[in-house]
């Protein structure tokens, strides 16, 4: 219903748009009072010895609503007599009303076909007076019920409630911008904005922080879960005492329901360390269940831990703040160091360490509101005070993601930009990474690796050149070795290479050549004359046109074997013998 725009006239003007916020507002109203109202009747109508009359079941229901949105309710039918407080909110309950507001004011600023959008400050303000013109409605119908309204508690917090949630509506609706701050701000804040830098560590603050405070509710409920399966029993015992037929057993599951974020914040508050108070004369923390508390008979009250000093298993809750400091770390490490990042683009040690003391405040902040509004009192004397104390487990908050989030981030950041193994002056890239060199080749026996040096067989002996050369030089060497001529006939056939004046043997291999000595497994010595020894080899920049040949190579060409070719112009001929 919300989602959609009213009927309204086909001539809609700019003077209507006002009027269509505060219809929005006063409908986001109606729906959450009508909500719990059928709730309420429908338990009310299943109840088999209900003594109240259908209007007592909807001021109860105008109460709820009230309580829904923080407001302290006042009980007047107690076994002394006297008035008692309710200030317990339950959380869940109060979900509903907030989404409502937050919703209603960002659909106003939703343009629609034929009328246009309001201004923000406008769709602000009728979206909370809409609401509050059905709030005060409300509180006046309920004035007279048996859950009547402190007025005092209808301003604060109450109506803190409904401004803030539509103003984060109007904000989400705007595209959730940060900035520009008042004219009155300092300069320094308006170039502190104006800088793109700001935006992202803001971000990241904002989002580490909301991390913080869910791992610390979600670590809360964990606690709240173990405890009531650890003291089940109990828990059974109770919820079978408070109602006797299915209705009242159905509402009681549902109250329960409803507290379940309280009992997640109580955890929260207890694995902290300042734990939370059970009446005005007893405290529940790691360290000990102490006074004499005051407790109803509910089943979710009925997890506590057992009177008397804290045990090793009560000392394990600590396990959840340390959680959260943990991911307070790694929420900042990750936009201030992400994996593979240079460390000239990462963020620098004064920048990761504010992002995480930010954060760690912002964690504290929220924790100590939650912790606010999960408590309150539940009657007079012992019963005035019930839940966490916010301001301790917002100081325990602070601290405990402070002093592991701002380390455990300069070590993540730290781990995540330590430099990879230089090589030193006396090894490669490679035998860094384990690969290991070959062996160095002396110069004086180095040949070149781009083609072999090729001596005649007749060449005296007296200047061997041993060539160990690596496997890739031997197998380019054997690629582009020189084909040899058969020693018998005088000419060549076609199948075999144009070779050396020199003979060699069937395989075309020269007796003592690098290619005779690849064949057998070992490097060959081969015998080189004094000219070719002491001629220096060109490198391989030097070299001609026509890379890695020698300079005595020539091409060669397969001839057939046809009648008809006719010996070339060499003279040692090059085709086939003419009885071929």
């Amino acid at each position: 219903m919300t989602g959609s725009s009213p009927l309204l006239s086909a001539e809609q003007s700019r003077p209507a748009v006002p009027a269509f916020a505060l219809l929005r507002g006063a409908v986001a109203a109606g729906l959450g009072v009508g909500s719990i109202a059928v709730l309420v009747l429908a338990l009310w109508i299943s109840s088999p010895a209900s003594d109240s009359s259908p209007g007592d079941a909807l001021h109860a229901a105008a109460g709820l609503w009230l309580l829904a949105h923080g407001a302290e309710l006042i009980r007047a039918d107690t076994l002394s007599g006297a008035p008692a407080p309710v200030g317990l909110v339950p959380l869940l309950l109060a979900v509903v009303p907030v989404w409502l507001v937050h919703r209603a004011a960002r659909g106003a600023l939703v343009p629609e076909e034929g009328r246009p959008a309001p201004s923000a400050a406008g769709a602000f303000a009728m979206v909370v007076t809409g609401y509050l013109l059905v709030g005060a409605v409300v509180a006046y119908y309920g004035r007279g019920g048996p859950l009547s309204a402190n007025p005092l508690s209808l301003l604060f917090p109450a109506a803190l409630v409904v401004v803030g949630a539509a103003a984060a509506g109007v904000w989400t609706a705007a595209g959730r911008p940060v900035g520009p701050p008042p004219s009155w701000a300092p300069v320094g804040l308006h170039e502190a904005l104006a800088r793109g830098r700001f935006r992202e560590h803001a971000g990241t603050v904002c989002r580490t922080a909301a991390a913080g405070v869910a791992v610390l509710l979600g670590g809360g409920a964990l606690l709240v879960a173990v405890a009531l399966m650890w003291h089940a029993h109990p828990a059974q015992e109770s919820f079978v005492r408070l109602a006797g037929d299915w209705a009242g057993r159905v509402s009681v599951f549902l109250l329960a329901l409803a507290l379940v974020p309280n009992a997640a914040v109580w955890g929260a508050a207890y694995g902290l360390g300042p734990g939370f108070a059970l009446g005005t004369a007893s405290t529940v923390t790691p360290l000990a269940f102490s006074g004499r508390p005051a407790l109803p008979g509910f089943p979710l009250l009925a997890a506590m831990p057992a009177e008397g000093p804290g045990t090793v298993l009560n000392w394990s809750a600590t396990a959840v703040p340390v959680a959260a400091g943990a991911t307070v770390a790694w929420f900042t490490v990750r936009r201030a160091a992400p994996p593979g990042v240079a460390r000239e683009d990462a963020w620098s040690l004064r920048e990761t360490a504010l992002a995480a003391a930010l954060a760690a405040v912002g964690c504290g902040a929220g924790t100590a509101v939650l912790a606010a509004a999960a408590g309150g009192p539940l009657g007079t004397r012992a019963l005035a005070e019930f839940g966490p104390v916010w301001w301790l487990t917002g100081v325990a908050a602070l601290a405990w993601t402070a002093l592991l989030g701002v380390p455990g981030a300069l070590l993540l950041r730290a781990w995540r930009l330590r430099e990879p193994g230089v090589p030193t002056d006396g090894e490669t890239a490679g035998e860094a990474a384990g690969n290991p060199r070959p062996e160095p080749v002396p110069a004086s026996m180095a040949v070149s690796a781009s083609a072999p040096v090729s001596a005649p067989a007749s060449a005296p002996a007296s200047a061997p050149v041993s060539a160990p050369a690596s496997a890739a030089a031997r197998g380019r060497a054997a690629a582009r070795e020189e084909p040899v001529r058969e020693s018998h006939g005088g000419d060549r056939r076609w199948w075999q290479w144009s070779g050396r004046p020199d003979g060699g043997d069937e395989a075309g291999a020269v007796p003592g050549s690098e290619s005779d000595a690849v064949s057998e497994g070992a490097p060959a010595a081969r015998p080189a004359s004094a000219a070719a020894a002491s001629k220096p080899v060109a490198p391989p920049a030097a070299r001609p046109s026509v890379p890695d040949r020698d300079e005595d190579y020539e091409p060669y060409d397969f001839l057939p074997a046809d009648p008809w070719h006719e010996r070339t112009a060499r003279p040692e001929g090059a085709g086939p013998s003419g009885n071929s």
